[in-house]
């Protein structure tokens, strides 16, 4: 597989995570579909707006976790893997 794939692979998984927590954090409605609590509406629309520099320390280090999957396919192209 290339770097491209396994990046993109990467990617989904992060995206995968990402899912998983938005949805054990809504409402899961009679037919199938998902409410956002408000308090999470309101917490994630301040991490959009705000840069990554001002974010607090426990969402950077959320962030850096993401950016590690990323950082060790690079890592493991580079070694030949």
């Amino acid at each position: 597989m290339d770097i491209r794939e396994k990046l993109a692979e990467a990617q989904h998984c992060i995206w995968s995570d990402w899912m998983e927590c938005l949805f054990q954090d809504c409402i899961m409605n009679s037919d199938g579909s998902a409410t956002i609590p408000a308090e999470k509406v309101k917490h994630w629309k301040r991490q959009i707006e705000t840069w990554y520099p001002e974010l607090g320390g426990e969402e950077q280090e959320s962030d850096r976790h993401q950016a590690d999957k990323v950082l060790l396919v690079i890592k493991n192209h580079a070694a030949g893997e």
